[in-house]
C-alpha cells in the first residue's frame, strides 16, 4: 500500500473525486476534486476513519450508509467492484447527489483496502447551469439563488395554458419550513439566512430537469413537478422532506437543523393557478396541524 501511495500524482487533478482507505476504512489519500465536491480538505480527512460518518452518505430514504451498507464495505468484504448513487453531506451541511464507484485493492489475493471514485450526478448539476441563466433575467431570488416567486408564477401560468394543448400531468408542492420564526428569534436573522441558503442548495441539487422549485417568500417554497399521478408527486415531496431533515447548517459553534411540511396536489382540468395554489396551501396547513415534518397530498 505504501508503494502505491507514493505514485498517485496522476490522480491529484483527476476530474472525479478520489479517495483511498485501508482495510479498516482509514483515509489514506484524498485528491483535489474530492475537496472541491465535498468542501473537506485532505488535511481534514486523511488519518480519519470513513466509518466515523464524516461524509454521512445516505440513500434517498435518508438511511445512513456508513455503518453497514456502504459501497466501500461491500468492496472490502466481498472483494467486488461496486457502483451506487448516494447523497453526500457537504462540509457546509447541504446534500449533494453523487455516483460512487468503489474498487477493492488486493495484495497477493488479500484485500488490503479500497479506492473510491465519485462525482456529482450530471443531470442534477444541469439545474445549476439553468439557474445561472435565470440570474441574468432577474428571475432569481437573491438570498436563496432559487427561482423567485415571479418566475414560479409565470411558469405555472404558462404550464396551465400549455396543458390545454399538451395535456401532460403535473402538480405543485407547497413547502414551508417548520418553526423557522422560532429559530430566527432565538439565533437571529443571520443564522436564519444561512439555514435558508443551505436548504435551498438541497432543493436545487436534488430536483429533476423537468421540475422547478422556487422561493415563494419568507420560509415558503413552491415546486412545479411533472408527475403522472398523486403517488409520484408524493414521492418527490417525501424525498425533499427527508433530505432537508438531514441537512444541517453550522452557525459558529452551533449546528442548526430544521424540518419542513408540505402540501402536494395535481392540477385539475379547468382550474386556475390561484385555485391550484390555494389547494396546495390548504394541504400544507393540514401537514402543520397534524404535527409538522410531513407531506399531505390531495
Amino acid at each position: 500500500m505504501e508503494n502505491m501511495l507514493k505514485n498517485l500524482s496522476f490522480l491529484k487533478n483527476a476530474f472525479e473525486g478520489v479517495y483511498i482507505v485501508d482495510v479498516n476504512r482509514k483515509f489514506l489519500y484524498w485528491n483535489d476534486s474530492a475537496e472541491a465536491i465535498s468542501g473537506y480538505s485532505s488535511a481534514e480527512i486523511v488519518g480519519r476513519y470513513c466509518n466515523s460518518n464524516i461524509l454521512m452518505h445516505t440513500n434517498e430514504q435518508g438511511t445512513y450508509l456508513c455503518i453497514a451498507d456502504c459501497p466501500l464495505v461491500v468492496s472490502i468484504r466481498k472483494n467486488l467492484a461496486v457502483e451506487a448513487s448516494v447523497y453526500l453531506k457537504h462540509k457546509n451541511g447541504f446534500r449533494i447527489p453523487i455516483v460512487v464507484r468503489t474498487v477493492p485493492i488486493s495484495d497477493h489475493g488479500v484485500v488490503i483496502g479500497a479506492i473510491e471514485f465519485f462525482q456529482v450526478q450530471a443531470d442534477r448539476m444541469t439545474n445549476l447551469y439553468n439557474l445561472e441563466k435565470l440570474r441574468s433575467l432577474a428571475l432569481t431570488d437573491s438570498l436563496s439563488d432559487l427561482p423567485n416567486r415571479y418566475y414560479i408564477e409565470t411558469l405555472l401560468h404558462s404550464t396551465i395554458s400549455e396543458h390545454a394543448i399538451f395535456p401532460v400531468s403535473f402538480g405543485i408542492i407547497f413547502f414551508d419550513l417548520d418553526c423557522f420564526k422560532a429559530l430566527n428569534d432565538r439565533y437571529g436573522h443571520e443564522a436564519g439566512d444561512l439555514v435558508l441558503k443551505n436548504v435551498s442548495k438541497t432543493f436545487s441539487h436534488n430536483i429533476s430537469n423537468a421540475d422547478h422549485i422556487g422561493r415563494w417568500g419568507g420560509d415558503e417554497f413552491v415546486g412545479v413537478c411533472v408527475c403522472p399521478d398523486t403517488e409520484a408527486l408524493k414521492t418527490v415531496a417525501e424525498k425533499i422532506r427527508i433530505l432537508v431533515e438531514n441537512t444541517s447548517t453550522q452557525y459558529g459553534d452551533i449546528t442548526l437543523q430544521i424540518t419542513l411540511s408540505a402540501g402536494a396536489t395535481l392540477y385539475r382540468e379547468g382550474e386556475t393557478d390561484r385555485q391550484l395554489i390555494a389547494r396546495a396551501d390548504e394541504l400544507l396547513y393540514q401537514s402543520k396541524k397534524n404535527g409538522r415534518n410531513r407531506v399531505t397530498v390531495g
